[in-house]
């Protein structure tokens, strides 16, 4: 019994130490498989290894391989499982967030940007502008219809499209006929494919049977010259190790990247030369695009002088065909992160992709107009285009209608990682609204030159300020679905205003109307329309005040100017009250304009009681109320001009 027992405890003790020393073989070469970006394989033996011991580092290595490897679901996953651990890290809260909003959760991407700001004290401001603008974007889509080019794409990754003359070229990992694998992917190393296309219809693709397709690992992307005779290629160089690893994206390699210029002889050979700027030993160089002239080479690298990790450079091709020094594009295209996949189209705009810029997922896809390293301020181009994942390599030919193209991207629902995308876009119809007329005078019915005319929109802000042209004419373009005003003045004149709105035009229109100006003139009485005062009151109310602030501008305007302002009851109460209550109210009116800076030699006030009624509603007339009202009115009468 003894034995036995001795027995039992030995084959336990045994194999409980034969486990541990297996599962710690296990974390060494997992680990060893991590630390040399083989991902693919690295997961495998870190799954294995969770389902009896997740630590915090191999929850983290699961969750920064899958990430890696752009398989975002299983990212997530063990990002969440890192979180809830204590001894997690801020990098880690920083990487949940991203990872979230990669899968397309942006209100929850939001909070963890905030979580990962407090607990960090830095700033996510870009990231969580990403979130917002790709909520707004969600919420109203540009017109573009994508649709996944499934006879390009297979279960590996498809990218990269270059169209030259009826062919379609783009990247790929081959699913069959390559042994050796990437161990970032685990899966084939790219080479580039043609098809066919002929009246729209693109014919089962191939391997391209060419020598620039040759090599050990990746090759691709490339661009080529109008004619297809020339064709910039990336190669990743077999020999040396990167110095500086670009793990935000696989496309840009952890081995060196290099581009090799190929030139077709008379006889369809390809021959080859490397790049003058290749240097293996410092930097990478890839992702070609030439400039629609062909003399200007843009490419991405991290050669020292840049913005960030990798930035878009450019070299101009001098008269001997010789490359210059590569220049960087500035930074209204690259950034502190990373900038590749530039593509430039005919009408010299350039189309990029970028990591840091506020976007929706990893890589979204942006557009700037110039050349060198004169650009515009760059534009992201928004939902369908970009989605949560990462979206590149962006091909846009015009058309007649609008534009058609390809992009490529992994955003969920795809065949494979990496999808190729086609586009069609059709340009909406501009509705085109404006407003146009004529500044009149009233009495003379002749056109009125240099008058001012504002247009305010909502608010009274003012949206535009002209003067009439030699015709009395004025044009000003409208928004639609809006509300404005129109006020047309000019000293000697009294001003005339009008409103209107845009609101139901659903074609293009241009509203017309006449401005008429009305001479000032000796004798000319002008009712003052809304000036109120409370019963038996005579201070002036902050209603009344802003009426009489346009009277203020128009002595303004006309300095020489001089007015009787009078003040009427209607009949009703005691004559000598009345009389008495209104030259109160001319006066408090006068006054108001004088602490306005109102020269009081300018204006007289006059208090007319109900002597002036301009209607029957006398002391034993029976009227209504508006009828009454008609007869309590501020008036001003010109004296002199």
């Amino acid at each position: 019994m003894k034995k036995k027992m001795i027995g039992l405890l030995f084959s336990v003790f045994f194999g409980t130490n034969l486990y541990a020393q297996e599962q710690q073989g296990i974390r060494e070469k997992a680990d060893l498989l991590y630390n040399k970006y083989e991902y693919a394989k690295a997961v495998v033996l870190y799954e294995k290894i969770a389902k009896k011991d997740a630590d915090l580092t191999v929850m983290q290595n699961l969750a920064n391989s899958y990430l890696k490897m752009k398989r975002y679901d299983e990212a997530g996953k063990w990002y969440g499982q890192v979180i809830d651990d204590r001894k997690r890290t801020i990098a880690d809260l920083l990487a949940y967030a991203r990872v979230l909003k990669l899968n397309g959760k942006y209100k929850e991407a939001k909070g963890a940007f905030n979580a990962y700001e407090v607990a960090s004290g830095k700033s996510a401001k870009i990231e969580r502008a990403g979130c917002d603008s790709a909520l707004k974007w969600l919420a109203s889509p540009t017109t573009h219809i994508l649709q996944n080019e499934k006879i390009l794409n297979s279960s590996l990754s498809n990218y990269s499209v270059t169209i030259i003359k009826d062919s379609v070229y783009f990247v790929a990992e081959p699913e069959e006929k390559y042994t050796d694998k990437y161990g970032w992917t685990g899966n084939s190393y790219s080479r580039i494919f043609a098809a066919a296309k002929k009246d729209g219809m693109i014919s089962a693709p191939g391997i391209a049977a060419a020598s620039f397709n040759k090599g050990t690992l990746h090759i691709g992307p490339f661009c080529a010259d109008k004619n297809g005779n020339t064709l910039f290629v990336t190669k990743t160089n077999s020999g040396s190790e990167a110095l500086l690893q670009r793990q935000s994206s696989e496309k840009f390699h952890s081995k060196v990247l290099e581009i090799y210029i190929y030139s077709k002889d008379a006889y369809g050979s390809w021959k080859g030369t490397p790049f003058k700027y290749n240097n293996v030993k410092a930097w990478s160089v890839g992702h070609p695009a030439l400039s629609p002239d062909e003399n200007i080479l843009y490419f991405v690298s991290d050669m020292p002088g840049g913005l960030g990790g990798t930035d878009v450079w450019y070299t101009v091709k001098g008269r001997d065909g010789s490359w210059s020094d590569p220049q960087n594009c500035g930074p209204n295209i690259n950034t502190e992160g990373n900038e590749l996949f530039p593509v430039m189209k005919e009408n010299g705009t350039l189309f990029f992709s970028s990591d840091t810029r506020a976007g929706m997922g990893g890589l979204d896809i942006f557009s700037s107009t110039g050349s060198a390293n004169k650009w515009s301020e760059a534009q992201n181009l928004k939902y369908p285009i970009n989605s949560s994942a990462d979206d590149f390599s962006f091909v846009e030919i015009s058309n007649k209608t609008g534009s058609t193209g390809y992009l490529s991207s992994n955003r969920a629902g795809g065949i494979g990682a990496d999808d190729i995308y086609s586009f069609s876009y059709t340009t909406p119809v501009k509705i085109i609204l404006a407003v146009k007329g004529t500044v009149m005078n009233k009495k003379y019915k002749s056109s009125v030159s240099d008058a001012s005319i504002t247009l305010y929109s909502e608010n009274k802000k003012i949206a535009d300020k002209k003067s009439s042209n030699v015709k009395g004419g004025f044009y000003f373009e409208l928004n639609k679905d809006s509300k404005y005003a129109l006020k047309a003045r000019k000293p000697g004149f009294l001003p005339d205003s009008l409103s209107f709105t845009t609101n139901e035009i659903k074609v293009s229109d241009t509203l017309e109307f006449t401005m008429n100006l009305d001479p000032l003139e000796k004798g000319k009485t002008i009712q003052l329309d809304n000036i109120f005062y409370d019963l038996g009151k005579d201070n002036i109310r902050s209603d009344a005040a802003l009426i009489l602030n346009g009277l203020e501008l128009l002595m303004r305007e006309n300095p020489k100017l001089k007015i009787e302002l009078s003040s009427h009851t209607d009949s009703r109460g005691k004559d000598a009250y009345n009389l008495s209550l209104s030259q109160r109210r001319a006066q408090s009116a006068v006054n108001y304009l004088i602490s306005r800076g109102i020269a009081k030699e300018r204006m007289i006030a006059k208090g007319y009681g109900e002597t002036k009624l301009i209607n029957k509603c006398g002391n034993t007339a029976t009227c209504t109320e508006e009828e009454h009202q008609k007869n309590r009115r501020t008036e001003f009468t010109i004296l002199s001009n």
